[in-house]
């Protein structure tokens, strides 16, 4: 018989719907906002880089505050506050100075929630056994964000189809205002912390071998995706494909994705999750090598995105599993954020802008082969986590 859930674990997957939902009217439709305000090209994709560039260190540093303290659901309800503050800041600006400050201040702001949650998360669902979690009420948890972000997509392009662009700060702002209500209804829970006792360090955990070939494994895994999420849709353009094909393109992997996530339960008993890394990066490959190669080819597009059930909801499921493991206690929130640091930050960067070098002198093709290249990287970096072992806390 299952043990009877933590409290409060619908409003975390409120929490999750609602946070994805605002990254799901925000990152797809923000730069036809910066368009109409009649900015240029290269501002708007400056504009959006700042979102890169803010979790190379906004995520660590709320983390940090929450390993010290314990207090990471009022942490959340801080960072939901400053989302808010900014989102607000967005309405009447109009300058490309204004525009990028308060779009900045918001990164800043939401580059907090998703570690903190996780660390809370991650802190209501562990098991009796040391360094591991109840992964099949994660996954439910989790989906929740899944569907928030495709009713997201397919909503508010309804919406401002219809009403015009010019409403995008106001729904924005109502976006992150819900974002608040639903962060200020989480119940309380601290983590294990003394004030007497400073938090652990993170850097002797780091330079353990299994743990810096875990997070080689996660770089290489999400800088092959950066390919998909930056330029998966200017290629299918490219290739002749219509907006309605390119957004059913997509719609199959988020339906894969959170049908991964509400069954985690099942998949996860199927390996240990450094053999899920290893399966993830051999997915990883084949899925943008078929890309590249046959992107011409609807039905191998279809079966490439089916494929993000595996590299991307599977990979997110292990990676969590063994951050668990790695970073208990109050080394928790440090770990997710470097997570999201290394999965979400660095590579986003360089992904972007290699990307946009490769393709400008090699075509389209070329970055989905180089997407295949960091995959084969994962593969070998989780391999090489795998056969060390789990880490040894100190």
């Amino acid at each position: 018989m299952n043990p009877a859930p933590p409290r409060g674990l619908k409003r975390f997957a409120a929490l999750s719907f609602v946070y994805f939902s605002t990254i799901g009217l925000f990152n797809p439709y923000a730069p036809l906002w910066f368009q109409s305000l009649g900015l240029s090209t290269l501002a708007i994709g400056a504009i959006a880089s700042l979102q890169a560039w803010t979790r190379v260190l906004a995520p660590y540093g709320w983390s940090w505050a929450g390993d010290h303290g314990g207090r990471r659901v009022e942490l959340i309800r801080l960072a939901a506050l400053g989302c808010l503050l900014s989102a607000l800041g967005l309405l009447g600006v109009q300058g490309a100075a204004a525009v990028s400050l308060m779009t900045m201040l918001l990164f800043m702001a939401n580059a907090g929630i998703v570690p903190l949650y996780e660390a809370t998360l991650a802190h209501l669902l562990a098991t009796g056994q040391a360094g591991s979690m109840d992964l099949a009420r994660y996954g439910r948890v989790r989906v929740w964000g899944s569907v928030g972000f495709i009713v997201s997509v397919t909503l508010y392009g309804a919406l401002l189809d219809l009403f015009g662009i010019g409403h995008f700060p106001a729904i924005v702002a109502a976006m992150n205002g819900a974002l608040l209500v639903v962060a200020l209804r989480l119940p309380l829970a601290r983590d294990e912390t003394h004030a007497e006792t400073a938090a652990p360090p993170v850097l002797p955990l780091l330079r353990q071998p299994a743990v810096a070939w875990f997070f080689a494994s996660i770089f290489f895994t999400v800088l092959a995706h950066t390919s998909l999420y930056a330029f998966f849709s200017l290629y299918l353009v490219s290739l002749g494909y219509g907006k309605s094909a390119v957004g059913a393109l997509w719609a199959v992997s988020v339906s894969m994705e959170i049908l991964f996530f509400w069954t985690q339960g099942r998949w996860a008993a199927w390996l240990p999750p450094e053999r899920w890394l290893q399966v993830v990066a051999a997915f990883t490959m084949a899925r943008f090598a078929a890309i590249a190669a046959g992107g011409s080819w609807a039905f191998v597009l279809v079966l490439a995105q089916l494929m993000h059930a595996v590299t991307f909801a599977a990979h997110h499921a292990a990676c969590i599993a063994i951050l668990a493991r790695h970073f208990p206690g109050r080394l928790r929130g440090r770990g997710q954020a470097l997570y999201t640091i290394l999965g979400y930050g660095f590579p986003g960067v360089l992904g972007g802008v290699a990307g946009g070098w490769l393709i400008e002198h090699l075509g389209f093709a070329a970055v989905f082969w180089a997407s295949t290249a960091a995959g084969a990287l994962a593969l070998l970096c989780s391999r090489r986590a795998a056969r060390l072992g789990p880490a040894v806390q100190n």
